[in-house]
C-alpha cells in the first residue's frame, strides 16, 4: 500500500506505530521500501553519512535534490519526505515556499521537513496552504547545533519542557501533518505525543512516540564516527563490508580473482584469425 500522509493520520488515530528510515540513493531507497517501511527520510543528515562533513550546515538545496530524487526512483509504496536544508526556509517565507516546491519538483519527494517550533510556523502554513505537505523537527535541531554549543539533549529543564510542549503545538496548528522529536527525555515527549492529534516520530525520545526513525548507517554499523546513545544496531554490516573489502584486495594482489568462472569466452577460429 502506498504511503501517504492520510497513513499518518490512520495510524495516529488507530494506534499503530510508524516506521521511518534515512535513505540517500536508489539502491538502498529499493531495499527499505521492499521491507514495507512506511517512509524513508533523505535528511540532511547526508551531510555527515555520505559527505564527510562534521555537521549539517554545508548541505546545500543542490545536494538535498539530487539525493532525494535518487531516492524516490527507488521507491514505490514509502512516502519520501525530504529535508529542507539550513538557510532554504530560515531567511523569509518566500525563500521557504520556493525552496519547498523545488524538493517537490525536482527531487520528487512526498513531503517536506523543517527545523523549528513557533519562529518558524508561517513558513510551515505558506508551505501547507501551497500543496506542500510539512514534517515538523523539534527538541535537538542539528542546523541550529552552534545555538545549542553541540549534541545535547532538549527539554530538560521546566522551561524549557513547557516551549518544546508549545511549539509542538504551534507546528500542529500551522498545518504539519507529523513532528519529529530528537533527544528529548522519554516523560516530556509522552506528553507532546499525548498532546497532539498528529503522530511524533521518535528519535532519541523513547517508546512512547508514535512512530520512530534512525539514520541506516547507525542501525547496520556503517557510521562509526559517532555513535548516539539512542541508536540500536540491527546489523554489523559495517564489519561485513570491512572484511569483504579486504578480501578482495587480499585475492586481487594475489592473482587469485578473477578464476575461470567470471571469465568471457572466444571461439579458437576467431582467435586464430588476430595472430
Amino acid at each position: 500500500m502506498k504511503n501517504t500522509v492520510l497513513t499518518f493520520k490512520r495510524a495516529k488515530e488507530k494506534g499503530e506505530k510508524l516506521s521511518m528510515l534515512t535513505a540517500y540513493d536508489y539502491s538502498t531507497a529499493k531495499l527499505i521500501d521492499e521491507a514495507e517501511v512506511n517512509s524513508i527520510l533523505v535528511g540532511d543528515s547526508l551531510g555527515n553519512v555520505i559527505l564527510g562533513y562534521e555537521d549539517t550546515i554545508s548541505v546545500t538545496m543542490e545536494d538535498m535534490i539530487h539525493h532525494s530524487a535518487a531516492v524516490a526512483r527507488g521507491v514505490k509504496n514509502a512516502l519520501v519526505i525530504c529535508d529542507m536544508p539550513f538557510m532554504s526556509y530560515q531567511t523569509s517565507v518566500y525563500d521557504a515556499v520556493v525552496n519547498a516546491g523545488r524538493l517537490m519538483k525536482e527531487g520528487r519527494a512526498g513531503a517536506v521537513k523543517l527545523e523549528g517550533g513557533k519562529a518558524v510556523c508561517p513558513q510551515i502554513k505558506a508551505i501547507v496552504d501551497a500543496g506542500i505537505p510539512v514534517c515538523g523537527h523539534l527538541g535537538l535541531t542539528p542546523q541550529s547545533i552552534n545555538a545549542f554549543g553541540g549534541f545535547k539533549v532538549q527539554g530538560k529543564t521546566e522551561a524549557a519542557a513547557k516551549k518544546l510542549i508549545e511549539d509542538a503545538k504551534a507546528v500542529e496548528e500551522a498545518g504539519a501533518f507529523a513532528v519529529v522529536l530528537e533527544c528529548v527525555p522519554t516523560k516530556v515527549a509522552e506528553i507532546v505525543t499525548k498532546s497532539l492529534n498528529i503522530p511524533t516520530i521518535g528519535i532519541g525520545a523513547g517508546n512512547v512516540c508514535d512512530g520512530q526513525v534512525l539514520v541506516y548507517q547507525d542501525m547496520l554499523g556503517m557510521f562509526r564516527d559517532f555513535t548516539p546513545k539512542f541508536v540500536k544496531k540491527f546489523a554489523d554490516i559495517g564489519t561485513v563490508m570491512k572484511e569483504a573489502f579486504a578480501a578482495y584486495d587480499r585475492e586481487v594482489k594475489a592473482g587469485s580473482f578473477p578464476e575461470k568462472q567470471h571469465e568471457y569466452t572466444i571461439s579458437d577460429d576467431v582467435l586464430e584469425k588476430l595472430y
